[in-house]
């Protein structure tokens, strides 16, 4: 059962052509803006709906789970009238719903359509969303976390054609409790830290930021790992209730290394994990380094015959690490969508007088930490890290 919310009632609102959603974290942005589109689709039949997000692996986790989840909970999912290879959903009205990604260049310059919405749009470029608007012929939706100014600001928000409405996780009547509270915590954090102060700005008022002092900026995203690259290691970031587990595992192909998320979950039980590294497929001859923080949990993935050893941290390791993985230019597939989030958001931390400190922000960096363990115990020959590519 949907409940309705004031981030609903206030998106209704929105009639302009071009309607921006902004808002902070867990404000249900995108979970309000597609029951419209449903609507829509039933309303107005043979209408032809686009959501696009910046890769496929992007719009999986996000948008279209969400769809599929809304026509679930209604009680309008029919599996046949959903084609899984090309992400369509048909209408019996003949009405339908694609899903398809901002780096599709035949998608960006291919067919109109009646209605666009584009999911977290400060993620793709100007150009590619002028290309999917031009080819809009009724509404445009845009959402996004305002973490610093940049096409919409300067392009849309004075525009006569458009308008915006700016959402919280007070908008949000049907989020959980304990969200709220981790949410506001950071609004006390907010008195003693620049960093703190901005990301409150941002995620919990939904207001403009300022993206400062990110820790890498020498990464980029690839398709895929290549069919030659050779397995490296896995390394694994524990774990339970508000931290996800996180596993990732690094490739090299001739002089690139590759960093690709397997497992991004909270609430996974040593038997939860060890269940997902059989289904993965990981070899009890394939290492793993994982957190030394947890002996006991070690130890268990050792007696089902993994080959699991402590990560090897010493003093300064986190600095370290990170210089290692600054050092060279590295990769990562478009499925590690948690990872890119975090790399995307990871910055030095900041005193109440904005000067940098020495260490990063220690939150949302669980992915992060699990490169930064390969990096100290599998990759701390800078030598090996040279690349010619």
């Amino acid at each position: 059962m949907l409940i309705k919310t004031t981030a609903q009632r206030k998106i209704f609102k929105l009639k302009k052509r071009v309607r921006i959603v902004r808002g902070g974290t867990s404000a249900s942005k995108t979970f309000s803006i597609i029951p419209f589109l449903i609507t829509h689709a039933y309303n107005e039949p043979n209408s032809e709906i686009s959501i696009v997000a910046e890769t496929i692996p992007h719009l999986k986790r996000g948008a279209l789970r969400d769809f599929l989840k809304i026509m679930d909970l209604v009680g309008l999912y029919n599996d046949s009238s959903f084609n899984k290879s090309s992400l369509i959903y048909t209408f019996q009205n003949g009405s339908y719903i694609e899903f398809f990604s901002a780096d599709s260049e035949s998608k960006l310059r291919g067919a109109r359509r009646d209605v666009l919405f584009v999911n977290e749009c400060n993620n793709i470029t100007w150009e590619s969303y002028y290309q999917l608007a031009i080819r809009t012929r009724k509404f445009i939706y845009l959402d996004y976390n305002p973490v610093s100014e940049f096409w919409v600001d300067k392009e849309l928000i004075n525009d006569v054609d458009s308008e915006m409405v700016i959402l919280t996780y007070l908008d949000n009547e049907a989020l959980d409790k304990s969200i709220v509270r981790e949410i506001e915590k950071a609004k006390e954090k907010a008195k003693t830290s620049k960093y703190w102060e901005n990301w409150y700005k941002v995620y919990g008022l939904g207001q403009i930021g300022t993206l400062q002092g990110t820790v890498f900026e020498n990464w980029s995203i690839a398709p895929s790992i290549p069919k030659d690259a050779e397995l490296i290691a896995y390394s694994l970031d524990w774990g339970y209730s508000n931290d996800p587990t996180a596993l990732v595992a690094c490739y090299k192909s001739g002089q690139q290394y590759y960093f690709d998320e397997l497992i991004y979950q909270t609430k996974l039980t040593n038997s939860d994990i060890i269940d997902k590294l059989i289904k993965l497929g990981v070899s009890e001859y394939s290492d793993i380094i994982a957190d030394s923080a947890e002996p006991k949990s070690i130890e268990d993935l050792r007696r089902r015959g993994f080959s699991v050893s402590p990560a090897k941290k010493g003093p300064d390791s986190i600095r370290a690490s990170i210089s290692l993985l600054q050092e060279i230019h590295f990769k990562v597939t478009e499925n590690s969508t948690n990872l890119i989030k975090e790399l995307r958001n990871y910055c030095w931390d900041v005193d109440r007088d904005g000067n940098k400190m020495q260490n990063p922000v220690d939150d949302n960096n669980h992915a992060i930490d699990a490169i930064r363990y390969l990096a100290m115990n599998k990759l701390s020959s800078l030598s090996d890290w040279m690349d010619f590519e």
